[in-house]
Parts: C-alpha cells; structure tokens; sequence
C-alpha cells in the first residue's frame, strides 16, 4: 500500500521555508501566522495556530513562536520593565507606555508572560501525536507556567545542517528543541562551525530586527523535512 502524505501544520511560520521542506517532499503541509506568508503561497492561513490545532493533523512544528517573554535573555524585564513598550503589548499599551509607572508597567510584563506561556502550552499539548516547538532557553517563571513542561530535548546551530560556508545555513544561532512523539534530529552538514556567521545577534536595531532574527534556515529546514517526516511514515505504516 502506498504511504499517504503526511498532514503537516507549520504554526508561526510566513517565511514558508520550513513548509516548502515538507512539501518538496509530497506532504499536505500548511502554514500559519498571524501576517500574510512571504512567499504568497495558497497554502497559508492568516490566524491564531491554536484555532487549527483539532483539525487531525499528524505533525505540528511551531517553528517561530513569539518568545520573548519566555526567553532567558529577556528575564530581567520581570522586575525592571524595559524603557521602551514591547512588542507584543497592545496598542493602547504602546501609546502610553512613557506615561506609565514601573508597577503598571510590570503587570503588563508579566501578563504577556502568561500569554506566551499560554500559547507555547497549547500547542505543547494539542491533540497531534509528534510535535516539535522552537524556542531558546526559557526562565523558571516560563517553565512554571507551561502545562506539562518538559526540558527541551535538544540544541542545535543552523552551521549543523549546512555544506557551504556562504550559504544560508552558515550561522551561529543556538535553537532549542522540544519534542514530543519525534526524534532528535541527526546533523547533516559539513560545516565545523568555524567560519559560522555571528549576523543573527549582530543585526542592527529597526523594525526589520525581529523578522530577521527569527527567519529559519533552508538545510535545517530540509532536515526536518525528511528526518521528522520519515520517522512519522514509519510509525504510521507499523501501526496501519
């Protein structure tokens, strides 16, 4: 009997690079995000990831989500709120932001703390047998509120999964996995990490910053692709 493709959700994903990987491959692969896709693609949906999550997928890979407020580096605006209004505040929020005063401005820290670890424990928990969520290391006040929290299972760098020194993949960006019903993934590139690119932190302030330090990474990208994908085939075919 021949495999059927694989139904493959790419959750805060609109550069489309992780869901061309999969669909080079013949998977039925969607992406989500709150923006428009890049690429144009038809095969994209405008919302909140959280609203597909039932819809009987067999692999969900969160590749960007908004991760600021979980991120270890960003802790300390837990008890010193940033002079500037964050990104994800809302926009009433961010117009008054310099009227504000420290407490008031605390709450709203660490409420959108809550919001993200909301949505992190949804897709952690949402009823797909093999999930993978990129995220960096997180602080104890994100673990804590994380329904179901377990240690990410790996860390990476893009340099891993590339083979040449000017390409896309050349980068040093350590991403941390969290996977449920996956493997880890097997490295392979040919790059030893040496002539590895620092542009990821080096990118100047602005308002492309944010979008350029979480654009993904195409070898990285394919791996995913074929070592997620081949391993959720097998299981499938095993239990058919």
């Amino acid at each position: 009997m021949r495999d059927r493709p694989l139904r493959v959700l790419i959750g805060c994903e609109r550069s489309g690079i992780v869901r061309r990987a999969f669909a080079a491959l013949g998977h039925d692969v969607w992406s989500c995000d709150l923006e428009p896709a890049e690429d144009g693609s038809n095969r994209h949906i405008i919302g909140d990831v959280r609203d597909l999550l039932h819809d009987g997928w067999d692999l969900l890979a969160v590749m960007h989500p908004p991760c600021t407020r979980l991120a270890n580096s960003g802790v300390r605006w837990l008890t010193k709120p940033p002079t500037n209004a964050p990104d994800e505040a809302t926009t009433e929020e961010r117009a008054a932001w310099h009227r504000l005063d420290r407490d008031t401005r605390l709450r709203i820290m660490w409420r959108l703390l809550d919001e993200g670890a909301d949505l992190f424990s949804d897709c952690w928990n949402a009823p797909i047998p093999r999930v993978a969520i990129e995220n960096p290391v997180m602080h104890k006040h994100a673990k804590a509120r994380i329904r179901g929290y377990q240690p990410f299972a790996q860390s990476i760098q893009p340099w891993q999964f590339g083979t040449d020194e000017n390409g896309p993949d050349n980068v040093k960006k350590r991403t941390c996995l969290w996977l449920r019903g996956l493997p880890a993934l097997t490295p392979t590139g040919t790059l030893d990490g040496s002539t590895a690119r620092p542009e990821i932190h080096h990118a100047t302030p602005g308002p492309d910053r944010k979008r350029l330090r979480s654009r993904f990474f195409p070898g990285l990208a394919r791996a995913m692709a074929e070592q997620w994908g081949g391993y959720a085939i097998d299981q499938i075919r095993r239990t058919a």
